[in-house]
Formats: structure tokens, C-alpha cells, sequence
């Protein structure tokens, strides 16, 4: 088998996203730590005007830096984002960057090339102005190929947490009598006992998602639990046992992190989490 620091760039980092897949790590993580390697590799080959690089050649510290900066500018950008197209990169996503070259670094047996992780903080979080046009644009823009009733569940978990404040695993126990869109003189939903008002917007969206439900959970004859969060299409097979229909189970947190996840990166190239919509306090 070739040394992987000694092959080209692209071929290892293809090498690379296979081993990733085998680890058993989510396909969205798979995916954007190949479109960031890649990344990684156009800009240093523009900025070098070189045609190729060995795996070895392209982590080089100085390299590294280069990328990390050009992309914190927003240099490296594909597409628009929330904050325009010269805004300078979101915390997470540079903070995804460097995750992904650490994890590249270990797969090529360099680890004394780790680069320090930023730490978390406020920064990771959106301003009012801009969580309020992210959730308008998961209410309307579906990306090709994805799931339309994922994308209108994924909208409303996004808009019930900008409009209580609750994070999504206090609100992943919600069931459907929890939500009163019928309230007056303001609908609302409850959580943990305290009622939350619903702003018109809010309220759009999770009308559609109960129909969407509905429609899931006509195929369960009348035994439909009530959960508010279900999954929108069966589970696989495991061990010969047929997995349960959507609408007996509730939908797992990691699975609505991870649409949320996926919806975000595939909407506005960022990977933010449920968490970026919470209010400041």
C-alpha cells in the first residue's frame, strides 16, 4: 500500500473521506471534511501556481496558515451568506477547518502537526437580525435533493428554538398537545410548564409541519403516539428486524441535530448548529 504522505494530495484526501466512511463517522461530517480539503488544496495550489502537491507537501504548517487566513477573510467563499459575500467566516466553520486538518494530519501519521482548537464562546452565536433571515430562508429554499418533510421539520425545530429560547433537547420531549396554534389572542406552545407566545412567522411553519406529520402518521391506522418530532421516512434494517414506522418513535436528537446541520451547510455554507439561534444573554 502507497505511503500516503508521499501520494498526491487529492488522491490521499480521497484516501482519506474512504477511511473516514469505514470509521463509521455521519456522512455530513464525511462530506464537509472533503469539501474543506479541497478547499484547502485549490487555494494552495492557486496561490502557489502549481499544478499538484504530495499529502505531506499540502499540510505544511505554512500552508496550513495561509488556508486558515484566506478563509477566515472569506476568501476561500463558494456562495453567498447571511451576512453578505465579504463577511469574514463564521466561528464554527473555521473551527470545522481545523478539526478537519487535525483529523487529516492523524490520517497521514502527523499529528505533531495539530493545530490549537479556538475556543468556544458567544461568537458561534447569531445576531438577531441574522437568525431571523436564516429561518426565513429554511421556510422557503429547499436544496436539491433533499427531503422536503425533513426540510419543513428541520424549519420548525429551528423556529421553536429562536422563539422560546430553549435549546433542542429541551424541546426534542414536545408532543403535538404541547403546541396551540389556535390560542388567542397569541398561540403558544409549552414547555416544561411555561407557555412560550408564537410570532406569526413561527407559527407558518409549524402548521405546515403538522400537516406534513399528519400525512407521516396517516399510515399508522389510528395508534399515532403524538410525538411532535418524528422521523420522516423509515430507519434501516438492523439485525433482520423491520424498523418501527415513522410516528411510533420519536425522531432521536442527533437526528435533528444533524438535519439542522446539514440543511444550514447545504442553505448558507456554514454547518451551524440549533445552538446559534438561542438569544444572547
Amino acid at each position: 500500500m502507497p505511503n500516503p504522505r508521499t501520494v498526491d494530495a487529492l488522491a490521499a484526501i480521497g484516501s482519506f473521506v474512504k477511511a473516514q466512511q469505514k470509521a463509521g463517522y455521519a456522512n455530513e461530517t464525511v462530506r464537509l471534511r472533503g469539501t474543506l480539503l479541497n478547499e484547502f488544496l485549490a487555494h494552495v495550489l492557486n496561490e502557489e501556481m502549481t499544478s499538484s502537491l504530495t499529502a505531506e507537501e499540502l499540510v505544511e504548517p505554512e500552508r496550513a496558515a495561509s488556508w486558515l487566513d484566506a478563509a477566515g477573510a472569506g476568501e476561500t467563499r463558494r456562495r453567498n451568506t447571511l451576512a453578505g459575500p465579504d463577511a469574514v467566516a463564521a466561528h464554527d466553520s473555521q473551527r470545522a477547518r481545523i478539526q478537519t486538518y487535525n483529523a487529516f494530519v492523524d490520517y497521514l501519521a502527523l499529528s505533531g502537526l495539530h493545530r490549537p482548537y479556538p475556543a468556544s464562546g458567544h461568537s458561534d452565536r447569531l445576531e438577531p437580525e441574522q437568525a431571523d433571515k436564516l429561518l426565513r430562508t429554511l421556510a422557503v429554499r429547499r436544496p436539491t435533493g433533499a427531503n422536503a418533510a425533513t426540510t419543513i421539520r428541520t424549519a420548525a425545530v429551528a423556529a421553536l428554538v429562536a422563539a422560546t429560547g430553549r435549546s433542542l433537547p429541551q424541546l426534542h420531549q414536545l408532543n403535538v398537545t404541547d403546541v396551540d396554534l389556535e390560542r388567542r389572542p397569541v398561540p403558544v406552545v409549552t414547555v416544561a410548564d411555561s407557555d412560550h407566545l408564537l410570532d406569526k412567522h413561527t407559527v407558518e411553519i409549524l402548521r405546515r409541519w403538522l400537516d406534513v406529520r399528519a400525512g407521516i402518521t396517516k399510515a399508522l391506522e389510528g395508534s399515532d403516539p403524538g410525538y411532535l418530532w418524528i422521523p420522516t421516512k423509515p430507519g434501516r434494517e438492523r439485525a433482520g428486524l423491520q424498523p418501527p414506522k415513522p410516528g411510533l418513535t420519536r425522531a432521536a436528537v442527533r437526528t435533528l441535530h444533524a438535519a439542522h446541520r446539514n440543511l444550514v451547510l447545504q442553505t448558507v455554507g456554514v454547518p451551524l448548529r440549533p445552538y446559534a439561534l438561542l438569544p444572547r444573554r
